[in-house]
């Protein structure tokens, strides 16, 4: 652990982990993917891994990212038969951190267009993470949330904020770029599968001791959200998370094998797996059901 890391390689030797978490996204993928594959390759010199995990998708994702990989050397893809969640796509290909200098992620329907993913990259010489943010001075915003959404976002801010003190405006920016090490470190201690998992990730960061810098960037919300399309049932499932995140480190930590029963149901009501296994895999195409919930 460290707040001074060391120099990165020359981008030429610099290897970039992207991962895009994808469920249902066989309409907005296709654009994303190639936009990045193509900006990427004409204005980064380093080596970029462009690593998409499905999650329990039930339409033609699979086929759209096998045929963007046809196209580009960069793609790979992890298939999930099973929905594990937007944070448990991210704990899998998280796992990826030991063969890359700098892993990251975004979203699959291209709300952070890849300059802005660029731009976080070579930030990354001045700090363990680097996370874009929407609610600095100078973020640029091509189209916003709807109110309702906007809404949301500062209540749960808010409550992160009392929770964990962590010091950010916009822990849910998908536009994040991490140092192999840190990564690698905290890996294990990951929880939360849903959408508070960037609290589960920037939580352990902080409380390793890691430097993230939070800056400004360009985003653009995209019409056909899921998050809007389910954002009361998202909205709780959430703060259930982060509750159950404060209780985990806290002195409280005795009552969690008592609360199981209670949380198991919550979660199941509520659609949303909220624990991955740990698998290995290999770096190509594989298969998995991912049905099973662990608590520590």
């Amino acid at each position: 652990m460290g707040t001074n890391p060391s120099k990165l390689p020359a981008e030429a030797r610099l290897h970039f982990t992207l991962l895009v978490p994808a469920y249902n996204e066989e309409e907005r993928i296709e654009s994303t993917l190639n936009d990045y594959a193509d900006f990427f390759g004409k204005h980064f010199d380093g080596t970029l891994r462009l690593m998409v995990v499905l999650n329990g998708c039930r339409d033609a994702t699979l086929e759209v990212v096998k045929s963007c990989a046809a196209k580009w050397n960069q793609i790979e893809v992890i298939e999930f038969t099973a929905p594990i969640g937007k944070g448990g796509a991210l704990i899998e290909g998280l796992k990826h951190a030991p063969e890359t200098d700098i892993i990251g992620y975004t979203d699959a329907d291209g709300s952070t267009p890849p300059s802005a993913m660029l731009d976080l990259l070579k930030m990354s010489n001045h700090a363990d993470g680097v996370i874009g943010s929407r609610w600095l001075p100078g973020a640029i915003l091509k189209r916003e949330q709807t109110l309702t959404r906007r809404f949301a976002s500062r209540v749960f801010h808010r409550i992160v904020h009392w929770l964990f003190h962590l010091g950010f405006q916009d822990t849910q920016c998908p536009a994040k770029v991490f140092r192999k090490g840190p990564i690698m470190e905290i890996h294990k201690d990951l929880m939360i599968a849903d959408l508070a998992f960037d609290v589960n990730l920037l939580y352990l960061l902080k409380r390793g001791g890691f430097k993230v810098k939070e800056v400004p960037t360009e985003w653009t919300d995209k019409l056909g959200s899921k998050v809007t399309q389910t954002l009361f049932r998202s909205s709780l499932t959430m703060l259930l998370s982060i509750i159950r995140l404060r209780l985990v480190y806290s002195p409280l930590r005795f009552i969690m094998p008592w609360l199981r029963p209670l949380e198991t149901y919550l979660y199941k009501k509520l659609r949303s797996p909220f624990i991955v296994s740990h698998r290995k895999k290999s770096p190509h195409h594989l298969r998995h059901d991912a049905t099973d919930i662990n608590l520590p």
